[in-house]
């Protein structure tokens, strides 16, 4: 019934198919269950009456797909074979003209961050518009960043000192030579038109805004105290200033009021912010911007800095180094798709000269080069974006585009030389169609599953892999299928030219022999030829792994495996650090490294927004407004010594005037007064002309933020506390756009995981013919997913929109490797479970293993990048391949022999 144990002369192993053995064509069409190139061994003999008793070959019924699918592949297989010209030339013209779409792509265009790396109709962008809508600022007379709706454009200097502080004279004077150097930078246009930093500046009454106040304040009085400063708020010359953000590194001394005395402090923040407006205003701020990310990292050197450390960073850097990334991989790929030309040829080549496929598996490689030039230009025809995230697609594409090849030329390698290409081909095909439909479909839907989600580059990365696999996979069978019915040709010339005798009684000239090394005789076209892994698989691995003692090691390194991979599944990190989008050589790093160490105390200041029309004057109404914002204070991320409310001061106001606050005509007809001697609170309150205030706000100090969890809780925390105020409330702040996708991220990845994996369950129930292996691969899949997500924690990879395009790979590739094993162990007719796992293992072990390492070696080259972005995309695509082939090869074997 089943392969001997030991060497010796095997035969070929029935189908793993279960279904009505046909010697002509090897087996019943279905899921290829093939093992790597080499000539077809000779049919087992029949099997006695006995045998056929004790064990009855199972008869499937649910294989309305699978029948018909096989027979369609059988026809065009063998037009395929009449006319394999048509079918290599066509697709290679259709290539030709989408490959023209490549024209449209991107090269000098900006990538929106913003656009392309936050959710889609995250609440912070509504909020964001609610805050466009109705309040304004005039930032002429009054600049106010926290007022802000969006980002303003600024450089930024951090500078930190080599002592224990920076408060001292001589040290604030290398500080004050760098904000001099700053100031006085100017940028020549090619027209000869100069742009001082003067002219871009955003100002207050004319003046440009101070790039720190604390600094502004001791250059023109050089003799202040220094040793009086109080921190978080200070009063300088009788105006409050907030040294939070400004200061960092801080060690305080005894309390002051709300404050303390600031002792030490070891980096200042100097933000210089430009001008924001319409088309020439952005661009020569921007002009300026890019002159000054030139300049300032020769500062230190050229001033002579000894006492201070200078770091740097712009609205723009984030946006231009992760624009220069993209240009770090283009080597890579060429390297990418050197390496697998080179696995291919390794492993399709044969000493035997008329079967070496050689170069047929360099055309595979180059077919899938085909499809993603067409893939690609047919999206950039349409109009699909193409963002940086999408370079990483071709590297995967190559990887698993290259397993269709390795399965047909597996199939043609099982055909018998003597018989046409047509017959041949038609074979091939039959054999082939379930599996690689398979393969195709259920990848493509995993991949188009990923446009659910709510991040745009997740979405467009996700449309272009998956039409790409589509395109890759309609090559598969029409050109690349027409260049093995061209090198069928070729055996069979080849053939006849080795076995004509030069003389009657010469069998083959030494010439001839030689091409046939290192044989002395030419190989018969019949005789069995199976590949050494093959052999591997069933004469040692399989019978080793399916011992008591090996499965009971498998059953304890699985309990490892998922208890580990659950631990760190709760450790995971989640969001995309902005960071991240440069390279690791980025002037980016340093900065952020600086201001997470020094400045992390402090995060943004967050609005409170009254979102309707509020009777202010009316004390219960004042209650319950305090009582909201009482709670915000009473947060663990908030600082009750910083919040600013208009209203709170208006009462202080009314109450020094003696007047009536509970009074509606007194309240409304005081505010014009009030708001022309404190006019910044003019931009916090919104109120017609028939003196109705239809919303106003408070600001809020954020703290202890510094981390995405953190900054997940506080976010969460802050809108559950406004729904559940009796007064309508909203909370913003600009930075809310990206703090957004730290609660966006788990839930789009779940919903996409799970739809993927209905998907994948329905595919499996339709074109494989046993329900039982569709619960197998259910069971792969969700395995393999928990297994990369808890290893990302160990690999320092955080769950953001990159991380998650692989989580949905997962499910495809899952479905690939435990699809086929389960299949073909549940549909042998094997009596025992260990013989039906060797049987599995025999038939399909090394096209599994291929699969694998060619898709590894496709994304290897990918661990040289210098970005994040790419390092990543090999991190989990290598967890994936080798997690998804121990499931395929080692566990799902073991578990089924107990069932």
């Amino acid at each position: 019934p089943g392969p001997p144990a030991g060497p010796g002369p095997e035969p070929e192993p029935p189908s793993a198919e279960g279904q009505d053995w046909e010697p002509e064509r090897g087996r019943k069409p279905g899921l290829s269950a093939e093992p790597s190139p080499g000539p077809e061994a000779p049919p087992p003999p029949p099997a006695s009456r006995s045998e056929n008793l004790r064990a009855p070959r199972p008869r499937c019924h649910t294989n309305c797909l699978e029948a018909p699918l096989s027979r369609a592949f059988q026809r065009l297989g063998r037009k395929v074979g009449a006319h394999p010209w048509i079918f290599l030339l066509l697709p290679l013209a259709l290539t030709a003209v989408l490959g023209t779409g490549l024209m449209y792509l991107p090269r000098d265009g900006e990538e929106d961050l913003e656009e392309q790396y936050t959710p889609i109709g995250s609440p912070a962008k509504a909020e964001r518009r609610f805050v466009q809508t109705h309040f304004t600022a005039n930032d002429s007379l009054i600049f106010s960043i926290s007022r802000k709706s969006t980002e303003v454009p600024y450089a930024s200097v951090l500078v930190v000192s080599n002592t224990e502080t920076l408060l001292e004279p001589d040290i604030l004077e290398e500080i004050s030579k760098v904000d001099d150097a700053v100031q006085a930078l100017t940028v020549t246009q090619d027209n000869g038109t100069q742009i001082p930093y003067s002219e871009v500046c955003t100002k207050n009454q004319g003046s440009c805004v101070p790039p720190n106040p604390l600094l502004f304040a001791w250059k023109r009085n050089k003799g202040l105290n220094l040793r009086t400063i109080t921190f978080p708020i200070y009063s300088l010359a009788g105006q409050i200033v907030s040294l939070a953000n400004i200061l960092g590194g801080t060690v305080l001394g005894e309390s002051m009021g709300p404050s303390q005395l600031l002792l030490q402090a070891k980096a200042m923040r100097l933000q210089y912010y430009l001008e924001t407006g319409e088309g020439e205003e952005n661009e020569r701020s921007k002009a300026w911007m890019i002159h000054f990310l030139m300049k300032v990292g020769s500062l230190e050197e050229s001033l002579a800095l000894k006492k201070i450390q200078v770091v740097y960073f712009s609205s723009l850097s984030r946006q231009l180094e992760f624009e220069a990334t993209s240009m770090t991989v283009v080597p890579l790929f060429h390297l990418a798709y050197l390496l697998i030309i080179l696995f291919a040829i390794v492993s399709c080549y044969r000493c035997d000269c008329v079967r070496n496929k050689m170069w047929v598996a360099v055309f595979g490689v180059i077919s899938t080069a085909l499809a993603v030039v067409s893939g690609f230009g047919l999206m950039l025809y349409v109009g699909v974006p193409f963002v940086l995230i999408v370079a990483n697609s071709p590297f995967l594409i190559l990887g698993v585009g290259v397993d269709d090849m390795f399965i047909m030329i597996s199939a043609w390698q099982k055909t018998s030389l003597t018989d046409s290409i047509s017959e041949r081909m038609s074979d091939v095909y039959s054999k082939v169609a379930v599996s690689i439909t398979i393969t195709t479909v259920t990848n493509v839907l995993a991949f188009y599953t990923g446009i659910m989600t709510s991040f745009r580059s997740v979405q467009y990365f996700c449309i272009y892999t998956g039409t790409t696999l589509l395109f890759c996979y309609f090559y598969s069978i029409t050109c690349f299928g027409a260049c093995m019915a061209l090198d069928g040709k070729r055996e069979g010339v080849c053939l006849r030219w080795l076995k004509k005798p030069e003389t009657p009684n010469q069998e083959c000239s030494s010439l001839k022999k030689s091409c046939c090394l290192p044989g002395s005789s030419l190989q018969d076209e019949c005789e069995a030829d199976i590949h050494p892994m093959n052999l591997f698989f069933r004469d040692y691995f399989g019978p080793f792994l399916t011992s008591t003692k090996a499965k009971i090691c498998v059953v304890l390194l699985y309990a490892s495996y998922i208890i580990t991979s659950l631990y760190g599944c709760f450790r995971v990190e989640e969001g995309l650090d902005l960071r991240n989008l440069a390279s690791d050589d980025s002037y980016i790093t340093p900065y952020f490294n600086v201001e997470e160490e020094h400045f992390s105390t402090y995060g943004p200041r967050v609005m409170v927004i009254i979102t309707e029309a509020l009777d202010y004057w009316d004390k219960d109404a004042r209650q319950k407004l305090e009582k909201c914002l009482a709670d915000f204070e009473n947060s663990e991320y908030v600082d009750e010594n910083l919040t600013e409310f208009w209203l709170r001061e208006y009462v202080k106001y009314m109450e020094n005037l003696r007047q009536d606050i509970n009074d509606k005509t007194a309240f409304l007809s005081n505010i014009p007064t009030f708001l022309m001697d404190f006019p910044l609170f003019a931009y916090d309150i919104n109120i017609t002309s028939s003196q109705e205030i239809v919303c106003s706000r408070a600001f809020v100090q954020t703290m202890g933020i510094s981390s995405s969890t953190s900054r997940k809780l506080m976010l969460l925390q802050f809108r559950d506390m406004a729904e559940k105020c009796e007064v309508p409330l909203m909370v913003y702040n600009s930075a809310f756009i990206y703090f957004d996708q730290f609660s966006a991220i788990v839930e789009n990845t779940v919903r996409n995981v799970i739809v993927a994996s209905a998907a994948m369950f329905i595919v499996s129930l339709l074109l494989i013919p046993h329900p039982l292996c569709s619960l197998w691969v259910t069971f792969a899949i969700a395995s393999v997913i928990v297994g990369v997500t808890g290893f990302m924690a160990f690999w320092n990879v955080n769950l953001d929109s990159i991380s998650m395009i692989n989580l949905v790979i997962c499910i495809g590739f899952s479905f690939d490797f435990s699809a086929h094993i389960s299949y073909a162990f549940v549909s042998s007719s094997e009596p025992s479970g260990n013989r039906k796992a060797i049987e599995a293992l025999y038939l399909l072990g090394y096209p599994v293993l291929q699969s694998a390492v060619s898709t590894i070696i496709g994304v290897c080259v990918l661990s040289a990048a210098k970005a994040y972005i790419f390092r990543t995309f090999f991190k989990i695509m290598f967890l994936v391949m080798v997690f998804g082939a121990a499931h395929g090869l080692i566990f799902i074997p073991v578990f089924l022999t107990f069932f």
